[in-house]
């Protein structure tokens, strides 16, 4: 079992930036490709970004590419999103992801093992 925590959203203008933050705890966080999803009133929840066990492979949704950055500390237990030039757009509550499969099947519709309570980021225009 793998307990995912968010912090760190929050309301922000656009052109403003925020970093989010997933803890985990429980079985080897290291074990785990991790990823951010998100989900905006109204839609389906999509894929933002990935990243492998070791940090090594990192996968953006094209729409965020440029702009968030993905990372992680095996250390920490903690993997990153780093989310500069905000737009309106981006508003959605954002979701940690643990996954035992290979990161760059997380950008697909694959069966997540662990997902965290999520954390609502608001960009305002």
């Amino acid at each position: 079992q793998v307990q995912l925590v968010e912090s760190g959203g929050g309301l922000v203008q656009a052109g403003g930036s925020l970093r989010l933050s997933c803890a985990a705890s429980g079985r080897t966080f290291s074990g785990y490709a991790m990823g951010w999803f998100r989900r905006a009133p109204g839609e389906e929840r999509e894929f933002v970004a990935a990243i492998s066990r070791s940090g090594g492979n990192i996968y953006y949704a094209d729409s965020v590419n440029g702009r968030f950055t993905v990372s992680r500390d095996n250390a920490k237990n903690t993997v990153y999103l780093q989310m500069n030039t905000l737009k309106p757009e981006d508003t959605a509550v954002y979701y940690c992801a643990a996954y035992m499969g290979d990161s760059y099947l997380m950008s697909r519709k694959v069966s997540i093992d662990y997902w965290g309570q999520g954390t609502q980021v608001t960009v305002s225009s």
